[in-house]
């Protein structure tokens, strides 16, 4: 489970570096118009109704900046928000409530986005015993952030990265010669604790899979009827994964042929920011 503490340092380095991107050797904006010494307060508000994610992550800035800083969250990563809702509160130097603001809302607008698409597959399926996972189409350098907001949505975490699980994917088994020569290689040099996962387009490739026993099989985008036949040959054999161009319309309609799991690159991929905005007095 992806979940962090707040000396985690992966966390401290991708806010280290936003911290740089944007501030560099310094804001020259509000150093030349705000005294060192003046003292401002800031509310981040919400503007649209969402689920939210990263309070944690907006609070860290800032106390990067200046640890003096005071922040006061109105509410808990995973509640449901609705327009003009107060999130959290700000005292402190104006300088650094400034300087720290869009960073802060950057992760917040993100993280809250991919946490709100996450519920909203969540309850697309939540009458089907299916997991809705993300996958590795994640921005390079967040991924421990993305990862996070989607278990915050409701939804699981796949592998997290290419060190910690086997995926056997198309380009592998062309390469490899095919299911049982893919499975049979990563069977010898792997520990007898891991599981493995390989993907397959049809069912004849399912049919190999299974007969290699293979823990989890992604069927790469299959329609619908092609699943339900997967579903049966796999039945106490295998977990079923469904994958590829998973939309929130399709959702429901895979979760009813009997998956284990749904994999949604677009939890993270391409997910809509949550509009979020900090009034400063």
């Amino acid at each position: 489970m992806i979940f962090f503490e707040k000396e985690n340092i992966q966390v401290d380095k991708i806010i280290e570096q936003a911290l740089i991107e944007d501030i560099g050797t310094g804001d020259i904006t509000t150093e030349s118009i705000i005294p060192y010494d003046l003292k401002a307060k800031g509310i981040i508000k919400v503007k649209e109704e969402g689920i939210i994610a990263g309070l944690g992550i907006a609070e860290l800035v800032f106390k990067k900046l200046n640890p003096e800083i005071t922040f006061q969250a109105k509410i808990k990563d995973g509640i449901k928000v609705s327009l003009g809702e107060i999130l959290a509160e700000i005292t402190g130097p104006a300088q650094t409530i400034l300087k720290g603001e869009r960073i802060a809302l950057n992760f917040l607008q993100k993280m809250s986005g991919i946490t709100t698409t996450t519920y909203q597959f969540c309850q697309e399926v939540k009458d089907f015993p299916v997991r809705i996972t993300d996958t590795r189409k994640t921005t390079p350098g967040l991924r421990i952030l993305e990862k996070y907001a989607v278990r915050i949505g409701g939804g699981y975490n796949h592998r997290f990265g290419l060190y910690d699980a086997v995926l056997i994917k198309d380009n592998h088994l062309a390469i490899a010669g095919g299911v049982k020569a893919a499975i049979s290689s990563v069977r010898k040099r792997i520990s007898h604790t891991m599981k493995i996962e390989v993907e397959v387009e049809n069912l004849s490739q399912l049919q190999e899979a299974l007969e290699m026993q293979a823990d989890i099989i992604m069927l790469d985008n299959m329609d619908l009827d092609i699943m339900r036949k997967a579903v049966k040959m796999a039945k106490n054999k295998a977990l079923i994964e469904a994958s590829g161009g998973i939309t929130l319309e399709k959702a429901k309609e895979i979760a009813q042929t009997g998956v284990d799991l749904i994999s949604v690159g677009a939890l993270t991929h391409s997910v809509k920011s949550l509009d979020i905005n900090m009034e400063i007095f």
